[in-house]
């Protein structure tokens, strides 16, 4: 294992930030390295399970920067915190292929190259379902699990290609700032059917500055556009179970998780609990971030 990349780092008496890629010797080729950002003590203090917390589709780890450092400062007893970027996503490596299995895999690898020999997962959405995934096929990897807005029995992603389609179409500019290039973006974004200002303002936080001069997408669009549709339906198996302690915590606005679901559910995840947050929509961790970190702390925080 060598350190192929620092893109950050910082560090104090107490807090150690640090961003950067691992490189695996002899990795099969559909894993990729991803792309992780760390906050943890420099002292000796003895850590409960990392948290390893991941983003949703189109979403990137530098979206959880606030809570990360709240976690950091607020589980009892302290956990290392990861926050990755998945596949097709942030400063992770493209790839041609894009499901919940694949996602798995970079976890897991992942964990390995870290040393991680159990961890508590939080994902939002996609990340959701790549966090339940994988404690149903390794479930003693897994010490707590924390599932955002998104259900194993009915997954509700809605219609991704015309977004997608709207971000290729985009005409990006050259020789303007980054400021100026977004709002010529965002312009576009608007002709190219995206009326939702909130969601053209997070589907933007993608376009970045390249090394030419010119901007591009973070995401590895034409391979999300191709697959985005293994991401409608999880591959649950008969007989697979995560018997550890589950958090569903979803938005009642959004209605990705249905209550009449929740006895399926348990089948899979028979110690898990719910809480539908008032006045959230899909995006619970940014509409109501405080409740959000509250239920998720306590949850975290619990001896059992």
């Amino acid at each position: 294992m060598t350190l192929l990349k620092t893109l950050n780092k910082f560090r104090s008496s107490s807090l150690k930030f640090s961003r950067y890629y691992i490189q695996r010797g002899n990795a099969i080729p559909d894993y990729v390295n991803l792309a992780y950002v760390t906050y943890e003590s420099t002292s000796s203090e003895t850590f409960a399970n990392p948290l390893i917390i991941m983003h949703g589709l189109f979403g990137a780890k530098s979206n959880w920067n606030t809570l990360c450092k709240k976690y950091y400062e607020k589980t009892k007893p302290p956990r290392k915190i990861v926050a990755v970027d998945a596949r097709n996503h942030g400063d992770s490596p493209h790839h041609n292929r894009h499901n919940y299995e694949m996602l798995v895999l970079d976890l897991k690898v992942l964990m390995e190259n870290l040393e991680i020999d159990r961890a508590c997962l939080l994902g939002h959405s996609m990340g959701g379902a790549t966090a339940m995934l994988m404690a149903l096929n390794h479930p003693t990897l897994v010490g707590k699990l924390i599932v955002e807005d998104i259900s194993p029995i009915s997954i509700k992603i809605g219609n991704l290609s015309p977004l997608i389609e709207a971000m290729m179409d985009v005409n990006l500019p050259r020789g303007v700032s980054l400021a100026e290039a977004r709002a010529k973006a965002d312009f576009q974004l608007i002709q190219n059917g995206v009326s939702k200002r909130e969601m053209r303002r997070f589907l933007l936080t993608n376009l970045v500055t390249k090394s030419d001069e010119g901007f591009g997408w973070r995401l590895n669009l034409p391979t999300l556009y191709a697959d985005y549709k293994n991401l409608e339906n999880f591959p649950l198996k008969k007989g697979k179970v995560y018997g550890g302690p589950t958090m569903f915590v979803a938005g009642e606005e959004s209605g990705a998780v249905k209550k009449q679901d929740i006895q399926k559910i348990k089948t899979f995840f028979p110690n898990s609990e719910f809480k539908f947050v008032k006045g959230a929509g899909h995006w619970v961790h940014n509409d109501k971030a405080e409740e959000f970190l509250n239920i998720t702390l306590e949850f975290l925080n619990r001896s059992s």
